[in-house]
């Protein structure tokens, strides 16, 4: 072997980085970013019926669940230590109409299907989704015009009645993700109203229009007969004004910001935290899951590394909250 002088080396060396790196148990005692299930929001998908578990094409291993066995599901996401779920409905389509009407139906999905987990895990924190596309029959969040245009301030009154039927149903938040100007102040202000000031409100403040939200739309069969959401949802390219949106819904009444999607914007998450005082939340959204989930099944990547990589680089940009569809393995794997 050829002898090697490192007296050179060592006489500069006075510190050695390294030397924190040495064993596992130094690399978690200077860890500076650590991944938590009290991290995990569980976004679930909700449909009619009675003992159906539909598993989603384009989202390996998440299902579309009738309400009976989306309780079994919730029960166990619980006892995992996960302590907050999302939900979106899968409306039929005789039950859409261009007004979306259904989204507010005391009696609806969503109502009924809160009123159920409230009752079978009291404990939960039960996060409704606040927007129309589920339940239009043209796909868009905003009621429309006869040219096509998405209407703001029309929208915003559908909106308010949704969020006060969800909250008298039981749910622990509301989430505003249709990206309308104003409506999370003039949700707050409708709850307050009504007297539900203890319902959050957790604000999709900078959600792009992006590509990665092809799977969900898969999901909940939402994707937009026309068009695009360009004209309400946030331009790609776009930082000051991911900020300027995040401040206006704080300013009217924003008890969580969140940024969408995740992976592409650990930046704007970043700058987000730095910028405000509350929960900042990341939704890892569908796209970014389906592809995690292709390459593992093509054997190209260690799926439950990628997965931990992946969820640590949102909380070290600065995610307080993260909603994936990796939560319940998330959990099974940080247990």
């Amino acid at each position: 072997m050829t002898s090697i002088n490192s007296s050179v080396v060592t006489d500069v060396l006075r510190y050695r980085p390294r030397r924190l790196r040495r064993t596992e148990t130094l690399r978690r005692m200077v860890r500076e970013t650590s991944l938590s299930v009290n991290d995990l929001i569980y976004p679930m998908f909700v449909t009619e019926g009675e003992g159906q578990k539909v598993e989603i094409a384009s989202m390996p291993d998440c299902y579309r669940y009738s309400l009976d066995l989306l309780l079994q599901e919730v029960q166990q996401a619980f006892d995992l230590g996960i302590m907050a779920i999302a939900l979106f409905p899968v409306i039929p389509e005789d039950q859409k109409d261009d007004m979306g009407t259904e989204s507010y139906n005391p009696n609806g999905l969503i109502q009924r299907t809160v009123k159920a987990i409230k009752q079978t895990v009291p404990e939960i924190v039960v996060i409704t989704d606040v927007a129309l596309d589920p339940f239009t029959t043209h796909g868009h969040d905003g009621l429309i015009d006869e040219q096509g245009t998405i209407l703001n301030d029309p929208t915003v009154e559908v909106l308010v009645k949704m969020a006060v039927s969800q909250a008298a149903a039981g749910a622990s938040f509301v989430a505003p993700s249709d990206m309308m100007d104003g409506r999370v102040g003039a949700i707050r202000q409708a709850l307050d109203a009504q007297g539900y000031i203890d319902v959050g409100i957790l604000a999709y403040s900078a959600k792009y229009a992006s590509a990665y939200y092809g799977p969900f739309r898969d999901a909940l069969d939402s994707t937009p007969k026309f068009g695009d959401k360009n004209t309400y949802q946030m331009d790609a390219a776009n930082t000051k004004e991911a900020l300027k949106e995040v401040a206006l819904d704080i300013a009217e009444g924003a008890d969580i910001v969140m940024v969408k999607p995740a992976l592409a914007y650990l930046d704007i998450i970043h700058r987000v935290r730095n910028t405000t005082q509350l929960p900042v939340a990341a939704y890892n959204v569908s796209g970014e899951y389906a592809m995690i989930k292709a390459a593992a099944q093509m054997g190209w990547i260690d799926e439950k590394k990628v997965i931990l990589e992946s969820l640590t680089s949102m909380k070290r940009a600065g995610a307080d909250l993260i909603l994936t569809y990796f939560a319940k393995e998330v959990a099974l794997i940080l247990s």
